[in-house]
């Protein structure tokens, strides 16, 4: 029995570790794949036919009885807008935005990187990813540093060092090594005497 072309464009969705939904015109998802369904945690049995604002917990989808794309915010709504204009013939659109969403009873602010693109123009269906770069944009924000020691105080207001901070934030590590300067400077033993 060959796999069908749907089976496998499943597997190549499940593949991709971003959230991507396929969605109609009224940003109703009709397919999602893996790794939106895990970041919801939620089969796919709970999000099919529904609006994406309902889904991600938009506060602005509470606005109203009717949810999301209802409320007057939704007019300025990023991911919907994004939708819209790819159905409308206008190609990939690709936008950062903020968005206000409710995690575990919550308020959060998340940034995201939202991508339309055209899928079936006769169906009026659209694929949208969405790409979390919270962190990334923390990254850009200017950060608490302490101007003797160098470490940084994170959002708990706890001081770390630039190391930690970075390995939290941006999942990067470090190597050290010693630059010429220091080198000479603290280990002028092994590196020779500074110049004057």
């Amino acid at each position: 029995m060959q796999p069908t072309q749907e089976s496998n464009d499943s597997r190549i969705l499940d593949a991709i570790p971003m959230m991507i939904f396929v969605v109609d015109d009224d940003v109703q998802i009709i397919d999602a794949n893996a790794a939106a369904l895990q970041v919801l945690g939620v089969g796919k049995d709970v999000i099919l036919k529904r609006r994406g604002g309902d889904v991600l917990h938009c506060i602005h989808a509470q606005d109203v009885p009717e949810g999301c794309g209802r409320a007057p915010h939704c007019q300025t709504c990023l991911i919907r807008g994004s939708v819209q204009a790819c159905l409308s013939g206008q190609g990939v659109t690709r936008r950062r935005t903020k968005a206000e969403i409710v995690v575990s009873g919550r308020q959060k602010d998340v940034e995201l990187l939202v991508t339309a693109n055209l899928l079936n123009a006769e169906r009026r269906l659209a694929v949208l990813i969405l790409e979390d770069i919270t962190e990334i944009s923390m990254l850009r924000e200017i950060i608490p540093i302490c101007s003797h020691c160098r470490r940084i105080r994170n959002d708990q207001a706890y001081w770390q060092s630039v190391e930690a901070y970075f390995t939290d934030h941006a999942g990067v590590d470090f190597s050290h090594g010693l630059c010429p300067e220091c080198a000479q400077l603290h280990y002028p033993q092994f590196f020779g005497a500074r110049e004057k």
